[in-house]
């Protein structure tokens, strides 16, 4: 059961990483004409961060429950 969860932290990571990139990235092709647009809903790129913020929180989330477990299975 261990190597298994070892490798989903893993996994879990890795998938953090990957979203974190994808957020930077989204950021940074932001436009000055995104941040001045008057338009009465959220820019396309200020989606993009915000799915990708919520990603990275969700793995993230996913890797410490992980964590959890493994300290839980290594103590008994």
């Amino acid at each position: 059961m261990q190597p298994f969860l070892t490798i989903l932290l893993v996994l879990a990571m890795i998938a953090t990483v990957f979203m974190l990139v994808r957020g930077v990235i989204a950021f940074l092709q932001t436009t000055e004409a995104d941040l001045n647009s008057d338009a009465a809903g959220p820019s396309v790129s200020g989606i993009k961060q915000n799915r990708a913020m919520m990603g990275r929180v969700i793995f993230q989330a996913g890797a410490v429950v992980i964590v959890v477990l493994l300290l839980l299975l290594s103590r008994g």
